[in-house]
């Protein structure tokens, strides 16, 4: 019982400490593009960290490339707001999720090993209704 107990104390604080970790990064920004993470906004840059929670934006003629844990890609053009929402990437304990809401602009997804290893573990979520990942790249614009 008491391996039980440390075992599994063990396995919650390294899903604790994950989620106190950065899921992402800015690889590329033209323009003015920002992120918005824990109550802080900060304009993005080449290594600008991604977290659960984050806000990534872009403005007029701006772009903003993100590359995730998990070697999922995202690129937004302008005018993009996109919120994430869930990221769980812990594959040996079979904990696998990204879950995000596209509010506006555009957006190329590019399968990580999330999609690969569990597609319904992927969600994007917009205005009208919400995008299940199948493949491995989708373009999608929500209009205003």
């Amino acid at each position: 019982m008491f391996k039980c107990v440390v075992l599994s104390g063990y396995l919650l604080s390294s899903v604790l400490w994950a989620a106190d970790a950065p899921i992402g990064w800015v690889k590329n920004v033209t323009g003015d593009a920002s992120v918005s993470s824990h109550g802080v906004l900060v304009r993005a840059e080449s290594g600008t960290a991604v977290w659960q929670g984050s806000v990534l934006r872009t403005g007029a003629k701006s772009s903003m490339g993100i590359t995730f844990k998990d070697e999922t890609i995202m690129s937004f053009g302008p005018n993009t707001q996109m919120s994430v929402d869930e990221y769980l990437y812990a594959p040996a304990q079979g904990q696998l999720s990204l879950v995000g809401k596209l509010a506006k602009g555009t957006m190329n997804y590019v399968s990580g090993i999330i999609a690969k290893l569990q597609p319904d573990a992927v969600a994007v979520n917009t205005p009208v209704g919400m995008i299940g990942v199948r493949g491995t790249q989708f373009v999608v614009k929500v209009e205003e």
